[in-house]
């Protein structure tokens, strides 16, 4: 596992993307992506907000493929819950077998549940370095308060 600063962003159309997200569903049927990467993700891919709603109405709250070289990560439950170490572990062992599966070089992910979600990377550091290998870059935002904590 690699670790790096910068925009995810950067990324795109080189490396697959992992958004960091929750399990809620509004009754329109859209996934809620309002903070971070997810909601960045929703401004640039418009459909992603019904695809993850569809996908986790269907299939639960999981590592879900969105298009776009975009997938997900989830985090939380419900965007009023803190992160959750147990379900982020999860999203790691599930992401390291997706990019088993289909053959992924490169994977970014931003640090889960560290930026909005108040998670310190000390305790996160070491729960995707048990899933992680090379093919796996960490990028913080040189502007976030966990990036100074590496």
């Amino acid at each position: 596992m690699h670790e790096t600063t910068g925009d995810i962003w950067d990324y795109r159309d080189k490396a697959i993307i992992a958004i960091t997200t929750n399990g809620q569903v509004t009754k329109g049927g859209m996934a809620v992506m309002g903070r971070g990467v997810a909601a960045q993700s929703a401004r640039l891919f418009p459909h992603i907000p019904a695809t993850l709603g569809l996908l986790l109405a269907g299939k639960g709250n999981h590592c879900h493929c969105l298009g776009d070289g975009i997938v997900s990560f989830p985090v939380e439950h419900s965007p009023y819950e803190l992160p959750d170490l147990r379900l982020i572990e999860q999203s790691a062992r599930e992401l390291a077998a997706l990019a088993d599966e289909r053959g992924w070089s490169m994977i970014v992910v931003p640090r889960p549940g560290c930026g909005g979600g108040g998670l310190s990377w000390m305790d996160v550091r070491p729960i995707l370095e048990r899933h992680f290998d090379g093919r796996f870059t960490v990028i913080s935002a040189p502007w976030s308060a966990s990036a100074n904590f590496a």
